[in-house]
């Protein structure tokens, strides 16, 4: 089957980007609340601009976190810890803005409702062994070795801020070659040129080799190939004191890369009874194990919840041509054999655990982590004792 020759592009940011600095201090608190108080609802919010942190939101727990020493802990170790880099977790201020949830919204999540209405989407594909599309998981490999790089000052230049963008030419729906790699890193004004307004050639060659060489497979790449390393020339002026950050606002990072819809909101800050974030992860869990099973070689899973309701209104399977099994067929399968109500995914993911921080860089799926259930492929065998049946269904084997 022809799936079309495309160009698909994806990209990843550091840790010390602004709206990701946002992200894992919303999941520190989140982590320390569910560390102390498993029950604990939070919808936690952070605001980053420069000199300043705001921390804000609506949480309803039995324990006490201590939202300034937090959130200096989660700068520092970002690696904000001089000024030279703009900001600085011992000078900064923090504004505590916290309120409680409203009783309107639990009484409908006490009885085991969804926290909030909405479409939740989860995606697999079989071009990579991380079952994501391959744009993406070269984006996050580039700024997760930027990240390495500087803090074991291989070169020492590098400051926290950095993003990475990945383009990839797709033939027959495969990977073919790589077009356009882009890396950007704030830097210290030691490798500018004598203009002042470029990094040197030199630093340009050293931040290929330490970064994106060990990353790339050379293989696809050719002679045609960009890589644009700092385009504007240089980075110096990064993290909160060049942008305001913001709690979930690099959606399309934490999840797909663009190449499946991001659903209703954001992820990070969030306890598990809130559907935008726990059902976005079932979802994951039942794409991939289709993936998995060799039922289709790229799948997309879409939930629908409405507020105080536990039963999802809508449950919508899409292999996109590539399966071996008819999605109503599929659907049916998702529905007997996965729990998707609220409590049913909190248990079966194991959501009340302090595991939310690690989630907030480098994206909520596809990694390689033990705490992350929802990438397990335990359930794949409900899927691949289908195919035969749909393969074949002859009078002798049926």
């Amino acid at each position: 089957m022809d799936r079309g020759n495309k160009f698909i592009t994806s990209e990843s940011v550091t840790e010390g980007h602004p709206d990701k600095v946002c992200d894992q201090i919303s999941d520190a608190v989140l982590d320390e609340i569910m560390q102390k108080d498993p029950a604990g609802r939070v919808a936690c919010e952070t605001f980053i601009t420069r000199g300043m942190v705001v921390v804000g939101g609506e949480i309803t727990t039995k324990t006490y976190v201590d939202i300034d020493d937090l959130a200096r802990k989660v700068v520092k170790e970002i690696g904000y810890t001089d000024n030279k880099y703009g900001f600085n977790y011992e000078t900064c201020a923090v504004v505590n803005v916290i309120g409680r949830q409203s009783p309107d919204i639990a009484q409908g999540v006490d009885i085991g409702g969804a926290g909030d209405q909405g479409l939740m989407v989860g995606y697999a594909c079989d071009e990579t062994e991380e079952f994501m599309p391959l744009p993406l998981v070269l984006a996050h490999k580039l700024t997760m070795r930027l990240a390495e790089v500087r803090k074991k000052n291989i070169l020492n230049y590098l400051g926290p801020d950095g993003k990475s963008q990945v383009t990839i030419e797709y033939r027959n729906g495969l990977p073919h070659r790589i077009e356009t790699i882009v890396l950007s890193t704030q830097h210290l004004d030691a490798i500018l040129d004598k203009t002042g307004k470029q990094i040197t050639e030199k630093a340009r060659q050293e931040i290929i080799k330490a970064v994106i060489n060990p990353v790339i497979d050379s293989k696809m790449t050719d002679k045609n190939t960009k890589i644009f390393v700092n385009p504007t020339g240089k980075f110096v002026v990064g993290g909160p004191q060049s942008d305001t950050g913001v709690t979930g606002r690099k959606i399309i990072v934490d999840t797909y890369g663009g190449v499946a819809p991001h659903g209703g909101g954001a992820f990070s800050g969030k306890d598990p009874t809130k559907v935008d974030r726990s059902a976005a992860y079932m979802a994951r869990y039942i794409a991939k194990n289709i993936v998995a099973s060799g039922a289709a070689k790229e799948c997309t899973v879409q939930l629908a919840y409405a507020i105080g309701v536990a039963e999802p209104v809508g449950v919508y399977v899409d292999t996109h041509g590539t399966g071996l099994i008819e999605e109503e067929k599929l659907t049916d399968l998702v529905v007997k054999n996965f729990d998707l109500t609220p409590k049913g995914i909190i248990r079966d993911l194991k959501l009340r655990r302090p595991i939310f921080r690690k989630t907030a860089s480098y994206g909520h799926f596809g990694r390689n982590d033990k705490d992350f259930i929802w990438e397990k492929t335990d359930k794949k065998a409900v899927f691949s004792k289908n195919i035969s049946k749909q393969i074949c269904s002859c009078s002798c084997c049926g």
